[in-house]
């Protein structure tokens, strides 16, 4: 499906009445579609689906425009909010360890790259920390440096390791035996759809 289909057939997916911050409504995307914008009214559809429930459909058809565009972060975004609807999602406030006192000395991507270990409070058979996989989305940021500080957002690669996590709870993060970061959990979604325990 070409570029312009698929922002379509994703605009269809959006109810309505739905508008972003700034008032942009799905009018407005259909003439940049129709004048061939479809940079414009790819971002657009994006920022209509923030914080809101849109079919799996939705992040899919954007991704595939997205990657057709080159649109890397683009298309990063969109499959990143598709692992979300399959897999749950937590979104936290991550501070990093500073580097004289962590074993990290360069900054992480924020682009969903880093599956690094969180101690969510599980023990081993022998009583010993257990930990858990979740890959890592730094909002509104392209990295994050040693000592700093930002939401993120967190999807579980096993999602019924998650399932008693509530918000205001603290979690560590490893990257080694040693704690990289801690995180105070701001909200926690669960999966839209059934997946297989893992």
């Amino acid at each position: 499906m070409d570029v312009p289909k698929l922002l379509e057939s994703a605009s269809l997916l959006v109810p309505e009445e739905t508008a972003t911050e700034n008032d942009i409504t799905l009018r407005d995307i259909w003439d940049y579609l129709v004048h061939d914008e479809w940079e414009i009214a790819l971002g657009l559809l994006e920022e209509l689906g923030e914080g809101r429930s849109l079919p799996l459909a939705f992040w899919e058809k954007l991704a595939d425009a997205a990657e057709q565009l080159r649109l890397e972060r683009s298309a990063a975004w969109c499959h990143w909010r598709c692992s979300e609807i399959r897999h749950g999602v937590i979104r936290a406030d991550l501070t990093l360890r500073p580097a004289a006192e962590a074993r990290r000395a360069t900054a992480i991507s924020g682009a969903g790259v880093l599956r690094p270990m969180w101690d969510i409070g599980h023990l081993s058979p022998t009583g010993e920390r257990a930990v858990s996989i979740a890959r890592l989305w730094v909002e509104d940021m392209p990295y994050l440096e040693p000592g700093g500080r930002a939401t993120v957002r967190l999807v579980p690669l096993t999602p019924s390791h998650w399932t008693h996590l509530q918000p205001g709870r603290r979690i560590n993060m490893h990257e080694d035996r040693t704690v990289a970061g801690t995180a105070m959990i701001l909200e926690v979604h669960r999966p839209a759809t059934a997946m297989p325990a893992g």
